[in-house]
């Protein structure tokens, strides 16, 4: 009895594989690659308004001042705590920087692009939080900063102490917008919106 001969695929069955293969890579491709950047600029926003939470932590526990720290063209962010006392590695009144910065993903930068109009109920004109100042006898703003500044309360201030509910930081990369909104309250809010000049704003 001869032995039955074993069948491989025929070529036009190794294309139609190859094809499939094909088809299905260019779908899931550009899918995978939409969903890492809404990963990027989620996960960035969530950092943002954990550091802000921690500033404002920080600035009750030490009786203090404190303040996020956003440097827009270096694209990071860090916490400034100001000193009341001097310690080893920081003068009296001055802003000390605790821990290290923490920088945006590669496809993430500090903006909001075409959106026109802000989270509803935060602020009047959409725009970054305040620029930083110096501790000089005279201050001037710091340039390509925003910073948002917390009293020893929790209350957000500006430059020169008085409480402010305007602030805001947001960040995009180029298909959505975040903003990170803190209210007169202290209240920390984050907001995610399209990227076009008629944003619909969904609260996070």
């Amino acid at each position: 009895m001869r032995p039955r001969e074993s069948r491989g695929f025929s070529l036009i069955e190794l294309m139609m594989v190859v094809a499939i293969m094909g088809v299905l890579v260019a779908i899931t491709v550009p899918m995978s690659g939409n969903a890492i950047r809404f990963l990027k600029l989620s996960g960035d926003a969530r950092e943002i308004s954990n550091a802000a939470a921690v500033a404002k932590m920080r600035a009750a526990a030490k009786f203090t001042q404190s303040r996020l720290f956003i440097d827009v063209t270096g694209r990071n962010f860090y916490i400034q705590t100001y000193t009341r006392v001097a310690t080893a590695s920081c003068a009296v009144g001055v802003w000390c920087t605790e821990g290290g910065a923490t920088n945006l993903s590669n496809t993430v930068t500090f903006g909001f692009g075409p959106v026109s109009t802000p989270p509803p109920n935060t602020q009047t004109t959409i725009n970054q939080a305040a620029m930083c100042q110096t501790t000089d006898a005279t201050p001037v703003d710091i340039a390509n900063t925003a910073c948002v500044i917390f009293n020893s309360r929790g209350i957000p201030v500006d430059n020169t102490g008085s409480p402010t509910g305007v602030d805001a930081v947001y960040v995009t990369d180029g298909s959505a917008v975040y903003g990170i909104t803190i209210a007169a309250t202290g209240f920390i809010r984050t907001w995610q919106t399209n990227h076009t000049s008629t944003p619909s704003w969904t609260l996070q």
